[in-house]
């Protein structure tokens, strides 16, 4: 693999990242050390997990493999989160000064650490004042239970106006963002990927893989069945089975990525994967897996140099619907200006 710095921080890490919300749920704890071990092997040295996922099982588990490996826990990135509820009282949740004091706490005491590289607030928090929440994490970073903080679901507003807010008490600032971003979902790119260049963000996307779609693993008009998310739940969530299997672009992008696949004789996946590392603002593409098996394939991603035209074929392909206006053609004229003059 590869390394990127964090953002705008001086902290390396891998390319490509290993997501952890199977842990204790879709993966068992051996199977999870198994994982682990397999991309610790190849180099990787950045794990994502979070306080919600499992609900603190994914943390205890990552715990438990640290203590067991200290001489590569010594190496490792960690980047956990904290917002979702984890009572079901009002204050267990929110990114408030009181939730997310015993948010960090709990997250470092299951994980067994004294000190979390990443801290990412998960999503967005309409209730608690953003002045609130970075004081917080400024304080938390002087007092050395954190290294560096950063987001997961914010919009392009919510993020500028965190970094401004941040700049304008002199607070350390965020160092990455975490939204979904795939060859399906590019909406991101409107307003947040400007956002983050704009501000040094390094963009850490979720479901690279579109819940599995950019897998190949699904065929047209064929339900999904078995021992997958959406043979489980095929209306699971946003990447439910009926509308994008009725949305012709779905389609368009997998037969040009099936194309390119063939070329480089790698699996969509690892295509995939490589558009996305390609990406203005990508510091580190978050890894799924269940299996070791479907680790190993997606980590063959980073050693995949698309072509300038494959880059620009899986563009096309998967090219965002917008409007007119702000975002289609007549919307990006009224933001551009010809050095020459004129329109």
């Amino acid at each position: 693999m590869h390394y990127r710095t964090l953002g705008h921080s001086g902290t390396a890490v891998t390319d490509l990242a290993l997501g952890t919300m199977t842990f204790g749920h879709e993966a068992s704890e051996e199977a999870s050390f198994a994982i682990l071990d397999a991309y610790v092997e190849v180099g990787g040295n950045f794990i994502d997990t979070a306080d919600v996922y499992t609900h603190g099982v994914s943390e205890e588990i990552i715990g438990r493999w640290l203590a067991a490996h200290p001489t590569e826990a010594e190496r490792l990135v960690i980047a956990t989160k904290g917002r979702f509820p984890m009572g079901e009282g009002p204050n267990d949740l929110g990114l408030s000064r009181r939730h997310l004091s015993r948010a960090l706490d709990a997250s470092l005491a299951r994980l067994g650490v004294e000190t979390i590289d990443l801290y990412q607030m998960h999503a967005w928090d309409a209730l608690t004042p953003i002045e609130e929440t970075l004081r917080f994490l400024n304080d938390a970073i002087a007092a050395g239970k954190i290294q560096y903080y950063g987001f997961s679901n914010f919009t392009g507003w919510q993020l500028t106006k965190a970094v401004h807010v941040a700049r304008a008490h002199g607070w350390a600032e965020p160092v990455t963002l975490q939204p979904q971003y795939n060859l399906i979902v590019r909406g991101i790119e409107h307003e947040i990927v400007p956002a983050s260049l704009d501000a040094g963000i390094g963009l850490l996307p979720w479901s690279p893989l579109g819940g599995g779609w950019l897998s190949g693993k699904y065929q047209r008009d064929v339900a999904p069945e078995g021992a997958t998310r959406l043979g489980e739940n095929p209306e699971r969530g946003m990447e439910a089975w009926r509308g994008r299997n009725d949305d012709p672009r779905t389609w368009r992008i997998l037969d040009v990525v099936q194309e390119i696949a063939d070329v480089h004789d790698a699996s969509l996946s690892q295509v995939s994967l490589a558009w996305l590392l390609a990406q203005p603002a990508v510091t580190s593409v978050i890894l799924g897996a269940r299996t070791v098996e479907q680790l190993n394939d997606n980590l063959g991603a980073s050693d995949i140099e698309l072509t300038g035209a494959q880059l620009a074929a899986l563009d096309e392909a998967s090219t965002p619907r917008v409007e007119d206006y702000p975002y289609g053609v007549p919307g990006e004229q009224q933001r551009s200006r010809r050095i020459e003059g004129g329109r």
